[in-house]
């Protein structure tokens, strides 16, 4: 497939870019932070948001959605991370919804999927457990009782977890840390006894939050694909999520990057703008040429969920890793062009790095993605 955007690609992304410069400019992220919003993001901005469809973008027809595909999703991501929107995209839609597009029954897409792609409902992810991402370290038990099963177990930076209405859970049903065969998910309600979140101010000023389970019942039919067989389904759904943070790690990237090149032409030093050294220069050509590489990587990843690629897992970890790189070259070096003022809170150019670190570390740093690509490809 060619890497462009068609002309339906291109419209949508006009669109949003329009629709995000007046609606959700940094400036509205800088008040949430200040305010210590009690949700995080702004409720009102996400239904917006849902009744232009982009909640339902990569959700089927069938339930609700608009069926445009990930490769449509991926635009608004990208539109999204240029003004560092915050709201619940990923923990809803990308981790969320697609948890349940991918291993739900018939009746549980037909419950959840309209209402996710409405608005009127949001899910998130909830895996981690300890300080870096190890999904197969996974202890969460989930013991068999009659019908149902207990959960027990804590979870780590659950993205918006405080507002969560329900809560994807990966548990074992057996095995232990460690082994593939084991995993479960499992759909949890967000006011299911013996259910408590903890919400936790990330340096980006997004959600995070701890999750506690404490002999939570969970009935048979809130598991989420097979039992014991839950790894592949979980994979699948972090490789989705993964090149989902890459779309937004891509527009973070352009647009600290363009306010750089803005910012080289009028800033003056010895009498002359400072983007007339060469020294800078070559810099910014080189940032330029990585994130056209970026921009490409990003496309073939999205594409190749929509076209059910068998080669995804291995797109997906060299897409992380590659935005991973590409993220945290743009923001250091934009900060540094920008000299002592970037350092500076007044300054938004600081705003960037700190989403891309967040952004980075979610679902697998740099280096997990690059252990992933290499054992894929026998090295």
């Amino acid at each position: 497939m060619s890497l462009v955007l068609n002309e339906d690609q291109l419209m949508l992304k006009d669109s949003a870019a329009g629709f995000l410069a007046e609606k959700s400019p940094l400036s509205a992220l800088r008040k949430l932070r200040d305010e210590r919003d009690e949700t995080g993001y702004s409720k009102a901005l996400w239904q917006e948001m849902a009744e232009l469809g982009w909640a339902g973008m990569a959700i089927d027809e069938a339930y609700g959605g608009l069926g445009f595909g990930y490769t449509g999703l991926g635009v608004v991501l990208e539109e999204m991370g240029r003004k560092l929107t915050a709201s619940p995209m990923l923990a809803s839609i990308v981790t969320g919804a697609t948890a349940v597009a991918l291993g739900g029954g018939e009746e549980l897409k037909q419950a959840l999927l309209p209402a996710l792609a409405g608005g009127a409902m949001t899910m998130t992810l909830a895996v981690q457990e300890t300080a870096s991402h190890k999904p197969l370290q996974t202890s969460t038990s989930a013991l068999r009782q009659a019908s149902a099963y207990l959960l027990n177990g804590r979870k780590l930076l659950v993205a918006d977890v405080h507002t969560a209405d329900r809560i994807v859970v990966a548990a074992r049903t057996s095995g232990g840390p460690g082994e593939e065969h084991g995993l479960t998910l499992f759909l949890v309600d967000a006011d299911a006894e013996g259910l408590s979140a903890e919400r936790v101010f990330m340096v980006d000023s997004r959600n995070s939050g701890r999750l506690i389970l404490d002999q939570v019942r969970v009935d048979d039919s809130r598991i989420l694909g097979e039992v014991d067989r839950g790894w592949p389904l979980l994979q699948k759904i972090l490789d989705i999520a993964n090149i989902g943070l890459s779309a937004e790690l891509l527009g973070l990237s352009l647009e600290a990057f363009e306010r750089t090149l803005e910012y080289l032409k009028e800033r003056r030093q010895f009498g002359a703008t400072i983007g007339s050294f060469q020294g800078l220069q070559h810099r910014a050509a080189e940032l330029y040429t990585e994130l056209e590489l970026a921009r490409s990587i990003v496309l073939a990843a999205l594409q190749a969920i929509d076209r059910g690629d068998e080669r995804l897992p291995v797109l997906a970890a060299a897409c992380k890793a590659k935005l991973c790189q590409v993220s945290t070259r743009v923001t250091t070096e934009a900060i540094q062009m920008h000299g002592g003022i970037g350092m500076t809170d007044e300054f938004e150019i600081g705003f960037f790095i700190k989403r891309a670190k967040v952004a980075q570390q979610t679902f697998g740093d740099y280096h997990y993605q690059l252990d992933r690509f290499a054992a894929a490809n026998a090295y």
